[in-house]
């Protein structure tokens, strides 16, 4: 058992004085207003958010990409560039760049990650002696760094909508259904030795990706696990979806498929009206990715029609290219507030920006991931956040405000204590295994580095 007090606390119904928190058994086991402090005591306490989509190896491709190469630079250069790095890497590799990963993903204010997991095998597309090598190394990265983690492992069966083959940089991904079944499964065993709240999940690379048989097959793997899947990122994506099905990309799936609070769909930036709205509908969480979308030129997610229309969303940081909590909620409200000229784009008249963003990232976040987290209530896993208020831009700040100028004026330095189902991860802003981490990384970014 261990107890927090929180000076100002955000609370399901909002922000409450002099909140003690008591953990046990990584839960949240009692939340009591209006108390005495004892315990560790915090400025500001909020609930931690789930990162909902990341590529983990990408993080050590980080700023090698930003060279123009042949005519105008796009998602589909970068995809080369990053299948010429990713063939170099070997299990070891992995593992040491998802721990520094995770590490800064703590110290962002993330509890937990979605990881979705594509790079399953050998160089080449050799098979490794236990199919799930590379998300056991998922997985003992979650173990050093105590994240909490949702494993997806990725179906990846084709190069394109006509079914074409896996070029020489898709190999590592590809594998057939009963392959794929194989491999899950393996790593729902590989996973057994992490804490209880780990979710196994599964995920669909994308429609160009994926036959319909294959959808079909991974989304029924397991019926109570989260589904994801890329989709409607691209121009180009949307029009091979088009050519081969007459659909575009969300409509297609939400036809053929049981889209609801399961399923998270990554990116949809290239949705028409109709389909914002039908997705909305849904239930299903629209897992977005400002940084690495900006990054990309993947375009501006429709996210003003979409959550007034009660759509669900989280956040993730993707290609890793930057991970920082507070700057993908600047740029999901910011990306609003260029494409329709306008500010405050997802604020409302009861709750502010700042507080609309954080909430929306924080229970969808948790959907997405299957994990009963996502606010300070009684029952659910304490993933929980720390805030520094004594800095002078927020002396005297209460309330939303608070939220606004984190987001807005400040950064995640302001984050100084995170716990992950209980785990305490992060004191004074420092992650306890940053040292090693950060060595390891070093020594394996260094070497890789040559190679782009």
């Amino acid at each position: 058992m261990s107890l927090i007090h929180a000076k100002t606390a955000l609370l399901p119904d909002g922000w409450a004085q002099n909140v003690r928190v008591r953990l046990e058994g990584g839960r949240i086991a009692e939340v009591t207003r209006g108390a005495e402090p004892l315990g560790r005591v915090v400025q500001c306490l909020l609930p931690a958010l789930v990162n909902l989509h990341s590529h983990t190896f990408q993080r050590a491709m980080a700023g090698l990409t930003e060279k123009r190469t042949a005519g105008q630079d796009s998602f589909w250069t970068w995809r080369t560039l990053m299948y010429r790095f990713l063939e170099q890497l070997t299990p070891e590799d992995v593992e040491a760049i998802a721990a520094m990963v995770m590490v800064e993903m703590a110290e962002a204010g993330y509890a937990a990650v979605a990881e979705f997991h594509y790079l399953h095998h050998a160089p080449g597309g050799g098979v490794y002696a236990d199919l799930a090598e590379m998300s056991t190394r998922i997985a003992a990265a979650a173990a050093e760094t105590g994240l909490g983690l949702t494993h997806l492992p990725v179906l990846y069966e084709r190069g394109g909508c006509d079914g074409r083959a896996l070029t020489a940089g898709q190999r590592r991904f590809g594998n057939d259904p009963d392959r794929f079944a194989a491999l899950w499964e393996a790593a729902r065993q590989g996973l057994r030795s992490l804490p209880a709240d780990t979710v196994l999940g599964v995920a669909l690379h994308s429609l160009r990706a994926v036959s319909p048989a294959g959808l079909d097959m991974a989304a029924g793997i397991d019926r109570g696990a989260p589904v994801h899947i890329h989709v409607a990122e691209q121009m180009a994506e949307v029009a091979e979806v088009m050519d081969a099905t007459g659909q575009r990309p969300v409509e297609w799936l939400l036809r053929h498929q049981q889209v609801d609070t399961r399923w998270c769909l990554i990116h949809a930036t290239q949705m028409t009206p109709e389909e914002t709205l039908a997705l909305a509908r849904s239930g299903a969480v629209a897992g977005l990715c400002p940084i690495t979308e900006a990054n990309l030129g993947d375009g501006i997610f429709d996210g003003q029609r979409f959550v007034q229309a009660g759509g669900r969303f989280g956040v993730g940081s993707d290609s890793n290219v930057r991970i920082s909590l507070s700057e993908e909620l600047r740029l999901l409200e910011y990306s609003q507030r260029l494409g329709l000229k306008g500010r405050a784009c997802l604020a409302t008249t009861e709750r502010s920006a700042g507080r609309v963003l954080f909430e929306g990232a924080a229970t969808g976040g948790a959907q997405a991931a299957g994990r009963a987290s996502g606010a300070i209530a009684e029952g659910l896993w304490a993933d929980l956040v720390a805030l520094d208020l004594s800095g002078p831009d927020l002396m005297g700040v209460q309330g939303d405000t608070i939220l606004d100028t984190w987001i807005f004026a400040c950064d995640d330095r302001l984050v100084t204590d995170v716990w992950s189902a209980g785990r305490k991860l992060v004191t004074a802003g420092r992650h306890y295994a940053r040292d090693q981490v950060m060595q390891r990384y070093g020594a394996t970014a260094m070497r890789l580095r040559g190679s782009l």
